[in-house]
């Protein structure tokens, strides 16, 4: 076999590993697009709004942070979350039976994972799912091996590939009613047991792994988001971003609660009251509410004289969707593939602006993304969120001016600048 025929295969399992990547990072959007709704009712339901320090509607308080901390439990709710967003996104065609079967697998999982509790640190003793002090009478919930979003996802990575695989199957005459759709979820609650026990004796080396690496990341402080900011955004170009984001905004860290209960990951604390969350969200507020809003002035200003209204008006629209919900990707992919070396300029003083937010004390986070209507929502249980304004300001005039020197400096072919034959003439057919 020639080295050209050797070169074929493998040119084609890097384009399907690549291609799965970028459908995994699609399905991950899925279940993120959902903690907007989270992020509200928990908000809603916080002492300074509905309740004591609020309006003093107390019990209403309590149902909107009930309703939100349902979405937001890091131990069941989250995870649940991600298992059918992946499970929906992953399979082909897919329809109810997936989520039914990811849902099934993923029940069956959790609570296999809570029969084998952690042991109680002495001088408690475990009785039940409960860690129990006899000589101070005291009493605090037993631990368990939780894989958490993690292990939501990879249930509903396995619920997918079993839809695809068995949906279709038939059985012998006389279980024909198991045929197909109501087969899979048999099947999946069988591997979601057997994933359960895998996971109570693989997590635990594994988890200490990952929680060490965000551990190195936390420590290093102002650097350590600086790192996550780049690598973020240089992610976002591959569609791969949110595999980076899962584990730290999710996962990593822990907060308990003053009702005894535990959140974990950098997005749940935040929203719970921990002053010490967002060192990974924080530095997003400047650079997509104010700083790409001014790259996408400085690529309508660079624009050809002809084309500059038309220019204007599309990157008018993308910069206000930057502004206000956070979202950022049609700002990024009009430049990013076109001018590569702008989109690493961005990286870079993404990371710089996750790095200076976090080491002027900023504490801000999300529940979707960081544009103002998540700023205004957590503007209470945000530290110090009105540095977030002159600091946005400032990275506003480096975007503006650095992306208008790049720019004309190196005649980049940004839009409104393109030759006039690679123009497209929309007016045809």
């Amino acid at each position: 076999m020639s080295s050209a025929e050797a070169a074929v295969p493998q040119a084609q399992w890097w384009h399907s590993f690549y291609g799965g990547l970028q459908k995994m990072g699609r399905s991950l959007q899925l279940p993120v697009a959902v903690l907007p709704a989270a992020g509200i009712l928990n908000r809603l339901g916080q002492p300074d709004v509905f309740g004591k320090d609020g309006l003093g509607w107390n019990n209403v308080a309590k149902v909107f942070a009930a309703a939100g901390g349902a979405l937001l439990d890091s131990s069941l709710g989250l995870p649940m979350l991600f298992c059918i967003g992946v499970a929906i996104g992953m399979a082909k065609k897919a329809d109810g039976s997936t989520a039914l079967a990811a849902v099934v697998g993923f029940l069956v999982y959790y609570n296999v994972l809570r029969a084998f509790p952690e042991a109680c640190k002495a001088p408690t003793v475990l009785v039940g799912n409960q860690c129990i002090d006899y000589a101070s009478l005291k009493a605090a919930a037993a631990t368990y091996q939780n894989p958490g979003v993690l292990g939501g996802i990879l249930i509903g990575l396995m619920s997918a590939w079993l839809w695809v695989r068995f949906h279709r199957t038939k059985l012998v005459d006389w279980l024909g009613f198991f045929n197909g759709r109501r087969l899979v979820p048999m099947i999946t609650a069988l591997v979601g047991m057997l994933f359960a026990c895998l996971s109570v004796w693989v997590w635990p080396p594994i988890g200490d792994g990952m929680t060490s690496f965000g551990q190195w990341l936390s420590d290093l402080g102002s650097w350590g988001s600086g790192i996550f900011g780049v690598a973020n955004r240089a992610l976002l170009l591959v569609g791969m971003h949110q595999l980076l984001n899962t584990f730290l905004w999710f996962q990593f860290g822990e907060f308990t609660k003053a009702d005894g209960s535990i959140v974990h990951g950098d997005i749940p604390r935040f929203l719970a009251g921990d002053p010490t969350a967002g060192q990974f969200t924080s530095g997003f507020f400047p650079i997509m509410m104010f700083a790409l809003p001014a790259a996408a002035l400085a690529i309508a200003h660079s624009a050809k004289p002809h084309r500059r209204k038309e220019i204007y008006g599309l990157m008018t629209s993308v910069a206000l969707t930057s502004f206000v919900t956070g979202v950022t990707e049609p700002i990024e992919y009009s430049f990013a593939y076109v001018v590569p070396a702008l989109f690493a300029v961005h990286a870079v003083l993404t990371g710089v602006s996750m790095a200076v937010t976090w080491a002027l004390g900023v504490h801000a986070g999300f529940t979707f993304s960081a544009g103002l209507i998540d700023y205004v929502i957590n503007w209470g249980l945000a530290t110090k969120p009105w540095l977030i304004m002159p600091i946005g300001l400032c990275f506003a005039v480096v975007y503006y001016a650095m992306f208008r020197f790049i720019i004309i400096k190196f005649n980049l072919k940004t839009p409104g600048r393109e030759d006039e034959d690679e123009v497209e003439d929309v007016t045809k057919a």
